[in-house]
Parts: C-alpha cells; structure tokens; sequence
C-alpha cells in the first residue's frame, strides 16, 4: 500500500479526556483549548492537511451544574461557528465515596458521560469506510477505542490503502500517564504548543471575541 503524499485528515476530540489530561499536565483549571486550533497547529508539525475538526463532550445538566451547564453552552456554540462538528451528550453527576490514605472517607461529585467513547468510535469506522481521511487524529488517552483503531487496520487492508490512527495528547513533567492509545502513533503536545493554541474567549465570564 502506497503512502499519500499529501494525508487528509480528520481530527476527533474527547473534549473530557483532553481537560483531565490538560489539568495534570500543565494545571489549567478549565477546559480552555481552542480544538481546530490544536488540531491545525498538530497537522502543521506532521506536515498533514487537516480536513475537519470532531469535537464530543458530556454537557452536565442546568440543574446539576448550572455554571459549566452555560460555559459549554457557549463554548459549544463558538466551535460551531468555526467551523468544528460538535457531538454532546448529558453529563450526569453522582456521589462518589472515596478512601483516603488515612483511612478516613470522602464524598465528592463524579460526573459520567455515557455514549461519548462509542460515537467517537463509530465515526472513526464509518468514515474509514467512507475513504474521507488517510490519517485520524485522536486527542484522547481512552484505551477503549483501541477496537476502533483494530478495526481502522482492518478496513485499510480490505480497501488496499494507507491509513493510521494517530493519538495525541499533554507531556509534562507532572503528567505521568505517558501513553496514547495502545496501537496508535502518538504524537506528544507540549506546553508551548498547547499554549499557542488557547482559546481567547472568557466563557466563565461571558466575555466571547469575534474571530
């Protein structure tokens, strides 16, 4: 199978997965990345040509979460208008008890998203199927798309053609989780290339620039 000269690209975000990953790296408290932005700027580094931006995040309901319920409201509806395809679903907080190193126990909010990590992968699949991309980008750390990316070799072979899934995620020294998705090539973000890629807008505030 011959190599492209020039791969296409489709980037597919799990906007959770890059937060939690964002907070150990380099300690933002928010998820302030700009997703096309990253994605561009990982694809202008590799040399690849970006085609489009897959964004897919648990929103907590207005009753749960009315703070973070507006913020991805708004920062959801700004990725629309640049031109990212959005996928939520509802994010749902529960009590979860933990034991301390003490022994004594805490009882702290978790929120759960479900469905995210299998639409991410059916879209994966279903556009290796539909030949719209050489190379997926994946900006997550799940180890439970690795199907997905068995699935994604499998389909090349039956279509005789290049393609690869790659991983991208946060490096620091904080950070210990150094690992993409097994099976993956990974392609290690920086501070400095993370930090070139922050969205300008202030949706804690309400503060949203035109872009």
């Amino acid at each position: 199978m011959t190599e492209p000269s020039k791969k296409r690209v489709i980037a597919f975000v799990d906007g959770q997965n890059l937060f939690y990953a964002v907070k150990k790296a380099f300690g933002y408290p928010f998820p302030n990345y700009d997703p096309s932005a990253l994605a561009r700027r990982v694809c202008e580094l590799k040399k690849w040509n970006l085609e489009n931006v897959f964004f897919y995040t648990g929103v907590p309901d207005a009753q749960d979460k009315p703070f973070w319920n507006q913020f991805w409201n708004k920062k959801l509806a700004v990725m629309g208008t640049r031109g990212v395809k959005v996928f939520r679903r509802p994010l749902r907080y529960r009590n979860q008890t933990i034991i301390l190193s003490d022994g004594r126990s805490s009882t702290t909010l978790v929120g759960q998203e479900k469905g995210v990590d299998i639409r991410i992968a059916l879209d994966i699949v279903r556009m290796a199927h539909q030949k719209v991309y050489d190379v997926a980008l994946l900006f997550s750390q799940d180890q439970d798309l690795t199907e997905a990316v068995d699935e994604v070799r499998v389909i090349a072979q039956e279509q005789k053609r290049w393609m690869k899934v790659a991983s991208a995620f946060p490096v620091s020294p904080t950070y210990n989780n150094r690992r993409g998705i097994d099976k993956t090539d990974w392609v290690p973000i920086d501070r400095s290339t993370y930090d070139a890629c922050i969205d300008p807008n202030e949706y804690r505030t309400g503060k949203i620039q035109k872009k």
